[in-house]
């Protein structure tokens, strides 16, 4: 059974997409779509991070709902006058 959510993504274009979430009542991963391990080498020492994705979820099921405009920038110069590498007379305060 899929269940359903609407998710804002940046990448590769501003979008609204439609995807799938985890089983909530899963047991193995109790809803939050995957798990940690962390692991230690011989000494002792932090060795690094393993996560895991539990089957109960693929997070690469998307659809793409609607694509967002893009944002125009603004150059700096147009906002801040002094932007522009000029100088003022006015008083700091």
């Amino acid at each position: 059974m899929i269940r359903l959510r609407i998710q804002h993504t940046t990448w590769p274009r501003r979008a609204l997409i439609l995807t799938d979430t985890p089983r909530p009542r899963c047991p193995d991963c109790r809803g939050e779509g995957g798990w940690d391990h962390h692991y230690i080498d011989e000494e002792g020492e932090y060795a690094g991070t393993n996560s895991y994705l539990c089957p109960c979820w693929n997070d690469n099921r998307r659809w793409p709902l609607l694509p967002l405009p893009r944002i125009p920038r603004r150059r700096a110069a147009a906002q801040h006058p002094w932007a522009t590498g000029g100088y003022s007379d006015e008083p700091p305060f």
